[in-house]
């Protein structure tokens, strides 16, 4: 690897990494933080943590296309640095977050700028071959999983030295994230590949129109999109699900997310590229999806803190379907192109987080409340498997292609 494109894909990796940690950070203690702050139950923190999820998630929807038009216009640089001065924004919030709307901000710019997904994997395809871009997708994707484990990890440790530490942290950590890239990160896309931005193509609907000029491009983003929505079962229920269903401590909800972070980010750095090379994109993802599935149901009766790790086997597995359908994505762009796909699978994710909400954590408040006429609270990862199982049905049928 070039010194130039080491550079790429380390500040990449570091970026979706502070991405993940904005949510690992603020999960373990999340359910109990808007319990003590809003002087709310359980069943009721879960309720508003649903309508955050969806104001959050709007934000990225109408974000990523825009951002991902802006890096296809401007260049990924200038992009991506704006977006990490965005993240410090956030963490700055939450280091002064008091009350619920404080809270709810800050997650709101989250939304907004962690946006910077697409240009950033726009910016591994400039430099990538086709052949290539699951392995350095897993690669970068392996951010995610650390960041799940520095995250929860960081905030059980630094909790004990106030409550607003471990965001302080985080906040210094993005300030240096956007210093290493003012400093060391290069441009990737070339001046003659660049294109006019324009708000025809920089929603969501004119993403959606463009993707139909590419064969089995739609398919695939709903895919991502039915994917998206199963997968997001795990930052928004996983803490609510440790105490309903475990009675978890918030140090036990920590670990738990630490052990997640660890099995993804090892089995996309060390399986994916292997798993690739041997089934194809195409095979990786389904394999990735049926093992999820098994983990969805296993969780959704679970009622075993041992248990509950065991099924870790099967996340492993579903560290296989993302980076598989994102190399899927990019093998259908043109150069011109690459930040408007990517843009695109970052709003399809946003659209899936915005349903997520709804579909699955609004069920676990009903299912979990008093109201509720038998206690339920693995629903949500019942749902996410019949929603798996809808996205492989959906993978099944989509054309094949070659590169673009």
């Amino acid at each position: 690897m070039s010194q130039p494109s080491r550079h790429v894909v380390g500040f990449v990796f570091v970026t979706i990494l502070l991405d993940a940690m904005s949510f690992g950070l603020i999960m373990p203690v999340l359910p109990r933080l808007l319990m003590r702050v809003g002087a709310m139950p359980l069943a009721e923190s879960i309720d508003v943590s649903a309508w955050m999820g969806l104001l959050m998630a709007l934000a990225a929807f109408f974000s990523a296309p825009i951002l991902g038009n802006l890096s296809d216009s401007f260049g990924r640089r200038k992009v991506l640095l704006i977006a990490l001065a965005g993240m410090a924004a956030h963490y700055a919030v939450l280091v002064a977050a008091d009350s619920v709307a404080l809270i709810v901000l800050g997650r709101v710019l989250t939304g907004v700028f962690g946006g910077s997904y697409g240009p950033a994997q726009a910016a591994i395809a400039d430099i990538t071959g086709p052949e290539d871009r699951a392995r350095r997708f897993a690669i970068v994707s392996a951010g995610f999983g650390v960041g799940f484990v520095a995250g929860p990890a960081l905030g059980g440790l630094l909790v004990q030295f106030g409550e607003r530490a471990p965001f302080w942290v985080a906040l210094a950590l993005a300030l240096a994230n956007f210093l290493y890239g003012l400093i060391a990160f290069p441009e990737t896309l070339k001046p003659e590949l660049r294109r006019r931005f324009t708000i025809a193509r920089a929603n969501p609907f004119g993403a959606w129109k463009m993707a139909g000029t590419a064969l089995g491009m739609r398919r695939l983003a709903v895919v991502l999109l039915l994917w998206q929505l199963a997968s997001m079962v795990y930052p928004l229920t996983w803490s609510f699900w440790g105490i309903a269903a475990l009675n978890w401590s918030d140090q036990m909800i920590g670990l738990s997310l630490a052990a997640v972070g660890i099995v993804i980010a090892l089995s996309q750095v060390f399986m994916t590229g292997r798993v690739v090379r041997q089934l194809g994109e195409r095979g990786a993802a389904t394999l990735g999806m049926i093992g999820a599935g098994i983990g969805f149901v296993g969780y959704a009766f679970t009622t075993t803190t041992w248990l509950a790790f065991a099924l870790l086997t099967a996340v492993a597995l579903q560290s296989l379907v993302q980076p598989s359908l994102m190399a899927m994505l990019s093998r259908r762009a043109t150069p011109e192109t690459q930040g408007e796909v990517q843009g695109l699978a970052a709003m399809m994710m946003g659209l899936g987080s915005i349903i997520g909400p709804l579909v699955l954590v609004k069920p676990m408040a009903w299912f979990t409340s008093p109201a509720a006429p038998f206690q339920f609270p693995g629903v949500p990862y019942a749902i996410a498997a019949a929603i798996t199982v809808a996205a492989l049905a959906v993978l099944v049928s989509t054309p094949r292609t070659t590169a673009a």
